[in-house]
């Protein structure tokens, strides 16, 4: 599903226009990632969180020649799961 077919959905679960629906998507988004690039921490519960994260620097390994690299210390975005999307990806079908 892309953002359009997401849009879509929601709109036809909620009766709200389209144009209303990509709006608060976006905005939804863009907060999201302000917050998490300002270093905080936005949690929605049962379906998970978004959080920054610091990678350490390490030692790696070209695949191709064996060569072995430096790899820099990073700062990444992460998103964690939540309980009830976890149990609703894990639902057994009868």
């Amino acid at each position: 599903m892309n953002k359009q077919e997401l849009v879509d959905a929601i709109a036809l679960e909620t009766g709200a226009s389209k144009k209303s629906v990509e709006a608060i998507i976006n905005a939804t988004m863009k907060t999201i990632v302000k917050t998490v690039a300002g270093g905080g921490k936005v949690t929605l519960v049962g379906f998970g969180s978004f959080e920054k994260r610091s990678r350490q620097a390490r030692t790696g390994r070209n695949p191709k020649t064996g060569e072995v690299l430096s790899i820099p210390a990073k700062t990444a975005a992460a998103f964690r799961v939540g309980q009830e999307f976890k149990d609703a990806v894990n639902k057994k079908k009868n």
